[in-house]
């Protein structure tokens, strides 16, 4: 018996974390009925992260009405792990891009109220151990609408209540923290976010990432300022200055207001899945790790999901295979980063509809066909057999 570990992202659009981990099992016990295969599904903070987790770990869903990113009622699903102490949220799924349709994307209005929502649905059910994925955001508001969530108050001259959404911002005078929710100061927030980019400027979260939330140059311009004049409002009530810090301008500045108004730490948010599933444990052991996601590019090397795979199975000598959805430019660049290989699912030309359609399929297929490879490229070399023609790498 030996251990085969699949740890793949979900390929987005398509087929989700834990049906892709579901395909390359049943592809790998195709070719390998004598192994142990550990499905692990993963995520880098963006969707996916909830669930990818709750199944890693044994742990369970909840439901929460919450406000939306333009106030609607939203049923956002979140979890609690397996060990009963840890919450997962998405901020995704109270104030994603996909709550809404195309004509109704205005960063200028949407806010992150219904993230600061599941916060507080988490302290209430006694949860002080809370990982956020801030991926996939409607909004640019700095995280004021979370925090506004948590008790926090932000009034503009006249003392009056700012409304939702980031244009309101250039209007903020005085942050009241006051009313600031104290479950907070006894309970560790982590925040899984997967990019660098500081708060406002070239580089910061209106001009990277508004554009793709519905803003117009005019808009960016214009909620890059807004955010500035908030940070000046944010430091001088907190004291922090946390703007030009890593992660700062993620999901439309969420990560800063993470920063200002909760105890969070930002970290990597593969990082924070694989620690969370224990996977260091489980791939020690391992002959090798099947990985993969939507598309490998250039991209992937910023530390995207198999890339994050791949350096904690690394530490331990065991191969990583990619089976990826696509391969485009700059794919080569992961093999230098722990990827032995990166493989597409897709045996020829198909158009998109059909490689998204049949993806399960070509999955477990690209899975079969990967281990036969193996399991020959193995049985050839007379130092990798034992007694059942086949051995991994394990512990230097």
């Amino acid at each position: 018996m030996f251990r085969i570990v699949v740890a793949p992202d979900s390929y987005k659009g398509s087929v989700s974390a834990i049906k892709v981990a579901r395909a390359m099992a049943r592809g790998a016990r195709r070719v390998f009925p004598e192994a142990e295969v550990r499905e692990i599904p993963i995520a880098d903070g963006g969707e996916g992260t909830v669930a990818a987790l709750v199944a890693a770990t044994g742990g369970r869903l909840r439901t929460t009405e919450v406000s939306g990113p333009l106030g609607q009622p939203v049923t956002a699903t979140w979890g609690v792990l397996g060990d009963g102490r840890t919450a997962v949220i998405e901020m995704a799924a109270a104030s994603g891009l996909p709550l809404l349709a195309t004509e109704q994307r205005d960063p200028r209005l949407t806010g992150t109220r219904g993230t600061g929502e599941l916060l507080r649905a988490a302290l209430d059910a006694g949860l002080r151990r809370i990982l956020v994925g801030i991926g996939g955001s409607a909004t640019n508001d700095g995280g004021v609408g979370m925090a506004r969530a948590l008790g926090a108050r932000f009034t503009d001259a006249d003392g009056v209540e700012l409304p939702e959404g980031g244009a309101a911002l250039a209007r903020l005078r005085h942050i009241d923290l006051g009313g600031l929710d104290r479950r907070l100061s006894t309970s560790e927030i982590t925040v899984a976010c997967d990019v660098d980019n500081p708060l406002c400027g070239p580089r910061g979260a209106a001009t990277v990432f508004a554009p793709q939330k519905g803003a117009s140059p005019a808009v960016v311009a214009e909620l890059d300022a807004a955010l500035a004049h908030f940070a000046a409002c944010a430091v001088a009530a907190t004291g922090r200055d946390v703007a030009e810090s890593a992660g700062a301008g993620a999901a439309g500045g969420l990560g800063a207001g993470l920063m200002w108004f909760t105890p969070a730490q930002l970290r990597p948010g593969v990082a924070i899945v694989l620690e969370a599933v224990g996977f260091a444990e489980l791939v020690q052991e391992a002959a090798f790790v099947i990985t993969g996601e939507g598309h490998t590019d250039f991209q992937t090397a910023f530390g995207k999901a198999p890339v994050g795979v791949a350096q904690v199975a690394k530490r331990f000598r065991v191969p990583v295979f990619c089976l990826s959805g696509g391969v485009g430019q700059g794919a080569d660049e992961v093999l230098t980063l722990g990827i032995d290989a990166v493989l597409s699912i897709c045996p020829r030309p198909m158009p998109l509809e059909a490689c998204m359609r049949d993806g399960g399929a070509l999955i477990e297929a690209a899975t079969a066909s990967l281990c036969r490879v193996i399991r020959a490229t193995r049985s050839m070399s007379p130092l990798a057999r034992n007694d059942t023609g086949f051995t991994g790498h394990g512990p230097a």
